[in-house]
Parts: structure tokens; C-alpha cells; sequence
């Protein structure tokens, strides 16, 4: 019992570590059947082919002993030749087929990562752990998916060429050819190099195994690695870099990292030479186990010569096949790996609760929005960062949100935008729990323009429009609305220029403040009933702020804008100021009746207001 219960154990695991693997190779075969069959026909020429001249050359070598006329053994030779050109042309046509499906794989094995990051919760892409299973998979050149079907095709080719090899040699292990000499002989001979080989092939699964946590290493340093090379090749961040002298700081670190990157490479060298090694020692032993063998039993005239061109050759592809199918049955750990940390980042699960009902459409834009004893610690950490918050408010107005540098100001906005979910509490719109609406319909509530906002090096228009669809009109007015209308007009492919000279030499570089315009226009041109506005003028000019503010009423219409900022002169036409501080709304007013106010508010006003007076 106790042994049963032990191997449906090891049966499990194995399935464990089969099923990633399956996974990925299982994706690739749905897509592409055809490619798939001709990959097994092209596995199967390449396994069976040697064989064939193997034993055509042993039969050529016993016609022309036993004084065989010449033309039988020339028969012989073309029937080999014939045999090796058909088996070598289609096996070349049915790896070209497959070679041209599997080009596109590692593609389309990315287009399918990616639509998983596009589509996963929000706080899963700030999760290191996370980026890390891509990243491991990112460092193989061919993809998870290519590295999981060549694996399977050297496993496959090894396991054909050891059956076609046992086939050859059955009538030397069974003595069918008249042979005197018993088949335990043969029988202890490939046990003698099967136990050699079982011997390489635990030797080998530690090797792949120490190789195995150096790449895990290397994965932990990617994410670092590609961090200073986004720096490095950015003309924005070479600014800073030459301004305040820190190529050196950077250029340091980066030695450190590739320091630790040569020491990973001696010691995977190291572990190569001595895999090398050992299996080259094997396989010498082995050839010479098998020609000794061999030849004693010609010696003794138990066999021919032709049988021991053939039945030497055999043995010793059956032992290079088995030696190969151990050393990638010792890989697969690698493999499964790789496979399971794909298989992880695929399969994580939304936290988020998917709702079904439809946010309610009104005319007149007004939505009622209410924080109901809301608190929020980041995954990972036990800080609240909103503590208790009770809020409500009615969009349809202006709101400005201010306070000291982590309060909670930028947290509150992607609460509300369900960038992340409540620790506690609920957020309801409309008295309903936002958790309850369809997300996609209750992201249309917004247009938001984050203080890290992003330009992408693709049309200006494009990027207004946040899409390949791009009305024109409405995309020009939105960027008039912004104070940038004028000066797309005077360039000369206008909408169509590209952002930065990244694709196209002709784009244009824009300054940080005109890129901060675009943000503000694409807000508009979504035309969303709520605009969320995080320091929007922080690139901006004193003229291009003021210009904002000015036009701020044109620009949003008859739609809430609430506007993050630490500038509280930006505050004075807005209705309705939340003042923030440790996570909670401490102050709640209009400009006039807070600055008449005991409170940080008058506190900060006041620290600036010396500077506005100058």
C-alpha cells in the first residue's frame, strides 16, 4: 500500500511538471496543426535516416565478401543513395514549413503575454515578483514556447532513434541470424552502458540544476539591467545624467552588475567543462565497450563483417541517443521552470471583483460619488495610506484636492479610477458599489492625465486620440482647448507628426510642457464625464499655467475636473478643496471660507502666498 501511495505521489509530480510544459507546447499546436505534423514527420526523417545507411553499407559489405555479383552491391549503394535523398528532401520540405510557422512564435507567444499585462489588475504590474516570471522567460532568445517544442523534439528524436536502433539489434540480443552466442552476453554488454548512461544522466540533472539557479540569478538581474539601459538609451534621462555627474554612480553600479554577471558566466563555464567532460568520457568508453564487443564476436565468427559495421554503429548511436535523451530529460527541470513561471504569470487571478451592470448613462453628467469608511494599504505593506476616509460629492463641479506630499492625494484618484480596490469600505457611485459596474464601462467615467503621464513615439493624433481612429476635428479642438492647437497647425504633416524620432526620423522632439498639452488634450478628447487633473502644469511655463488656468472652465465644459496640486493658487475657482494629510480629508471648503481657517490650508497658503504677491 505504502508503495502505491509513493508512486501515485511521483506520478503527480511528474504530471506537475509535465502540465506548464504541455501548456505552452499545447498553445502552439492548436494554432498551427499542420506545422506541428510536419515537424514530427521532419523529427522522425532525421531519427530514422542514419539507420538506413547503417545497414545498406553492412549488406554491401557481406554481398562483396561472399563474392556477390557487382551489380547487387551497386544495387545496394543506390538503394542507400536513393533512400537519402528522398528521406533528406522531404524532411528539408517539412522543416522548412514548419521553420516558416514557428518564425512568428516568439511574436506571437509576446502578443499573448502582453494582452495577459494589458488585461491583469493593476497592482500586479508593481509587483517585482510578478515581472520576474516574465523576465526569466524573456532571457531565452527563442521564447518559452520554442524552448518547450525543441526540448520535446531532441527528446522525441533520441526516444525514435533508440527504438529504430533496438529493431537493428534484435537478432543480435536473440541470436535469430544462427548466431551461437547467447543473447545474455549482448544483454549484459548494453546494460553495462546503460548503467553508464543512467550514471551521466544523474550527473546531469545536477549540472542542469546548478545551470538552472545561475539563470535564476540572472533573471532577479535583468529586470536591474534593463532598468540602466532604459536610462542610458533616453535622451530625457541623459539631461540629469550629464547635469549632475552621475554617469559615474550609474557606470559603477552597472560594473558591479556585470561583475556579478562575469562571475555567473565563469561558474556556468566551469559547470560545461566538467558536463563536457563527463560525457565525453562516457561516450569513449562506451564506443570502445561496443567495437571490443563487437569484434571478438567476428573473431569468433559469430557474426560478419557487414553485421558488425551494422551492429557496432547501432550500439553506438542507441548509447548516443540515450545519452542525449538523459541529458534533455535533465534540462527539462530548466525547462519546467521557465514553463511554471509562464504558467504562474498566465494564470494569476483577478482580485478584482468583475461586475456586470451597466453604469447608468445621464445627459446631464451628474454622478454621485461617496466614500464610505474607505481605507487602503498597498499589497505588501500594513500602512494605511487612506485611513478611514467618509467623503461624498457630486461630479458636475470643480474640486481641487491639496496637501503635503504623501497624503494620500494620488492614491485617492486611482481608488476611484479602481486602478486598485479598497483594503476596507466601499467606494459607491450613484449609491452603488463601484466594485459592481462593468470595469470597462466604469473606466469611460474618466479621463485622467497622471503626473507621470505617457506620449508614445507613434502620431500626435494617434496619441490624442488614444487610437488608430482619429477624428480630426475633435482632435484639433481638443488640442486648441489645451493651447496647442496653433502650433500643431504650423507643422507640416500636422496630426500625423510622430512623437520623438524614435520610427521616424521626421517626428519632432517635444518639450516636456507641449507633451504635458497633449496629455491635457487627450483627456478632452475622450470626453469623459469626470477629468482628473494630477499637477497638469508642472512642465508648464508661468504664461502656459496661467493660460491654463484661465481656460480651465472652457476646457472641461460642464464636466467635473478635479485638480491634484501643490500650487494653491490654482484652488481659488474651484468650488469645492479637500484638504489631505496622513491619509484623510482634514479640511473641506472653498478658498475664501478655508483661508479663513485654523488649519494646514492657511498654513500652506500663506507659505506661498509671499510669492504670488511677488
Amino acid at each position: 500500500m505504502k508503495t502505491d501511495n509513493r508512486d501515485k505521489k511521483q506520478i503527480k509530480k511528474l504530471k506537475q511538471k509535465l502540465e506548464p510544459a504541455m501548456l505552452v507546447a499545447g498553445y502552439f499546436l492548436r494554432e498551427n496543426k499542420p506545422a506541428f505534423a510536419c515537424l514530427i514527420y521532419s523529427v522522425f526523417m532525421r531519427a530514422v535516416t542514419p539507420y538506413v545507411q547503417v545497414v545498406l553499407m553492412g549488406r554491401v559489405l557481406d554481398a562483396l565478401r561472399e563474392g556477390a555479383a557487382f551489380s547487387l552491391a551497386a544495387r545496394y549503394v543506390l538503394i542507400a543513395l536513393g533512400l537519402q535523398v528522398f528521406m533528406q528532401w522531404t524532411h528539408d520540405a517539412a522543416r522548412q514549413y514548419f521553420n516558416q510557422k514557428a518564425e512568428y512564435m516568439n511574436e506571437i507567444e509576446n502578443g499573448w503575454l502582453n494582452r495577459k499585462a494589458f488585461s491583469m489588475d493593476y497592482e500586479y504590474l508593481e509587483d517585482v515578483h510578478v515581472q520576474e516570471l516574465r523576465s526569466r522567460g524573456e532571457r531565452t532568445w527563442q521564447g518559452v514556447c520554442s524552448f518547450v517544442l525543441y526540448e520535446s523534439e531532441m527528446i522525441l528524436t533520441a526516444v525514435i532513434g533508440i527504438i529504430a536502433a533496438i529493431v537493428i539489434l534484435l537478432p543480435l540480443i536473440f541470436g535469430w541470424n544462427g548466431s551461437a552466442l547467447p543473447g545474455l552476453a549482448t544483454a549484459l554488454m548494453l546494460l553495462v552502458i546503460a548503467g553508464m548512461t543512467l550514471f551521466g544522466y544523474a550527473k546531469g540533472v545536477k549540472y542542469t540544476k546548478a545551470v538552472q539557479d545561475i539563470y535564476n540569478h540572472m533573471g532577479e538581474m535583468g529586470n536591474k539591467e534593463k532598468y540602466y539601459h532604459d536610462i542610458l538609451s533616453a535622451a530625457e534621462s541623459q539631461k540629469d545624467l550629464r547635469i549632475f555627474g552621475q554617469q559615474e554612480t550609474i557606470l559603477r553600479d552597472l560594473g558591479r552588475l556585470l561583475d556579478k554577471y562575469k562571475e555567473l558566466g565563469w561558474t556556468y563555464g566551469r559547470i560545461l567543462a566538467r558536463k563536457s567532460l563527463m560525457e565525453t568520457t562516457l561516450s569513449d568508453l562506451s564506443t570502445l565497450i561496443v567495437y571490443l564487443f563487437t569484434s571478438i564476436q567476428a573473431f569468433m565468427g559469430l557474426i560478419t563483417i557487414g553485421q558488425v559495421v551494422t551492429y557496432a554503429s547501432s550500439i553506438i548511436r542507441l548509447s548516443s541517443q540515450v545519452a542525449l535523451l538523459a541529458s534533455y530529460l535533465g534540462s527539462w527541470e530548466r525547462c519546467y521552470r521557465l514553463c511554471a513561471d509562464q504558467t504562474e504569470f498566465m494564470n494569476l487571478e483577478k482580485r478584482k471583483y468583475e461586475g456586470t451592470i451597466p453604469v447608468e448613462k445621464r445627459r446631464d453628467n451628474k454622478f454621485k460619488v461617496q466614500f464610505e469608511h474607505v481605507s487602503f494599504r498597498y499589497p505588501g505593506t500594513d500602512t494605511d495610506i487612506i485611513k478611514d476616509l467618509n467623503l461624498e460629492f457630486i461630479i458636475g463641479e470643480r474640486m481641487a484636492i491639496v496637501g503635503r506630499n504623501g497624503s494620500g492625494k494620488t492614491t485617492f484618484i486611482k481608488l476611484l479610477c479602481r486602478l486598485y480596490d479598497v483594503t476596507e469600505g466601499c467606494i459607491k457611485v450613484n449609491d452603488v458599489d463601484i466594485r459592481k459596474y462593468d470595469y470597462q464601462e466604469y473606466c469611460r467615467l474618466f479621463s485622467v492625465v497622471f503626473q507621470d503621464f505617457r506620449m508614445f513615439a507613434i502620431s500626435v493624433g494617434e496619441n490624442v486620440a488614444a487610437s488608430v481612429d482619429v477624428d480630426p476635428g475633435k482632435a484639433l479642438d481638443a488640442l486648441d482647448r489645451a493651447g496647442l492647437g496653433e502650433h500643431m497647425r504650423k507643422l507640416p504633416d500636422e496630426l500625423n507628426t510622430y512623437v520623438g524620432t524614435d520610427f521616424d526620423p521626421s517626428g519632432v522632439n517635444f518639450s516636456g510642457g507641449e507633451k504635458q498639452k497633449m496629455a491635457i488634450a487627450r483627456a478632452i478628447y475622450k470626453n469623459a464625464p469626470f477629468i482628473i487633473m494630477d499637477e497638469p502644469t508642472a512642465a508648464l511655463d508661468p504664461e502656459s499655467e496661467c493660460e491654463v488656468y484661465a481656460g480651465f472652465d472652457r476646457m472641461v465644459g460642464s464636466k467635473t475636473a478635479i485638480y491634484i496640486s501643490h500650487r494653491l493658487a490654482s484652488c481659488r475657482f474651484c468650488q469645492d478643496i479637500l484638504v489631505f494629510d496622513k491619509g484623510q480629508v482634514i479640511q473641506r471648503g472653498s478658498h475664501e471660507e478655508l483661508e479663513q481657517q485654523e488649519g494646514l490650508y492657511r498654513e500652506l497658503w500663506n507659505a506661498q502666498a509671499q510669492y504670488y504677491e511677488k
